[in-house]
Formats: C-alpha cells, structure tokens, sequence
C-alpha cells in the first residue's frame, strides 16, 4: 500500500506560521480535498487542533507523546508512527472505502519521520515566501522523480499562485 506525503511548501519552504497556512489559496484545499478523500490521513496533533474538527469522509489517525490528548469520537490516537502506519493500512482495507493510499498531511516532525516510508509526494508549490515558524524538512529530490506538474487553477478567493507537482521515489 503507498504511504505519500501531501504538503504545501512557500519557495522558502515554510508550511505554517502560527498554526495556520501563511496564504489563502482556496484551489489547493480542494485539490487536498479530492487528493485525501476515502483514505486514511495521518497528522500530528498540532496539525489536527488546527483543523477544529476531524476531516470528514477520512480515517483520521492522530499521531502524538501528548497522554493526555482527547480525540473527538470517531478519531484514532496513536503514540508512534508505525502503529499509525499499521492501523492506516487496516483501516483503508476495512474503512470509507477500500483505499489503496495513505496520506500524511503534517506537520513537520510527522513529514520527517514518515519521509523514509514514503513512496509518493503530492507537493504543492507556493509561488510566495510567506514569513512562517514551520517549514518541510529537507528533501534530497535526487532520489525522487517528477512524474506530474499542473499549475492550479486561481480564483478571487486564491492570493498566490501554486504549482502541483507529484513525485515518487526512485
């Protein structure tokens, strides 16, 4: 089963300032939309606060040290990465909707360490250099291959262009 990487990176490489996105960009949250949609979603607890709720039609998994942490029903917690892996390949076999991708959507530390498991990277590019406090880990791309780009499409409710690019690994 492929474990991908779905993100969006500033050309500074910053993902996040404040617990938010540093832009507006209402095209790439569809795309993550129809990206995610039926899969498993791996994130860790920063990331899942930031959101307020569970993301619908999705198996969330909640990867965090915090015991203390109290997910919403319906919201898996996990204290380790391969258990979020394990339970996500459950879950897209026996879940929403036979899935055959697992995606991690963040933060940061939940890039890094999923980094070496993963077979494909949705990476949007943010034509910008937003000022954040989060930024995506350091990728070595020699060992990926672009298989797609797209420049997504902007609307009135986008303040920045973006770039979809997928790459997997070689």
């Amino acid at each position: 089963m492929r474990v991908s990487l779905i993100v969006a990176v500033a050309e500074n490489g910053v993902i996040g300032a404040n617990g938010t996105l540093p832009w507006r960009l209402s095209s790439d949250l569809k795309t993550f939309r129809r990206l995610t949609l039926g899969k498993p979603v791996i994130m860790g607890r920063k990331t899942f606060e930031s959101l307020k709720k569970p993301l619908d039609g999705r198996e969330n998994i909640v990867l965090t040290t915090d015991p203390f942490f109290e997910a919403p029903a319906g919201v898996s917690v996990v204290d380790n990465l391969a258990d979020a892996l394990t339970l996500a390949r459950t879950l897209a076999r026996t879940g929403l909707s036979s899935a055959d991708e697992i995606m991690v959507i963040g933060g940061a530390d939940v890039f890094r360490a999923a980094l070496p498991h993963a077979d494909r990277i949705y990476w949007t590019t943010i034509h910008a250099r937003p000022q954040g406090d989060v930024s995506f880990p350091e990728v070595d791309l020699s060992a990926w291959k672009e298989v797609e780009s797209q420049p997504l499409p902007t609307s009135e409710k986008d303040d920045v262009a973006a770039t979809l690019r997928i790459l997997e690994r070689n």
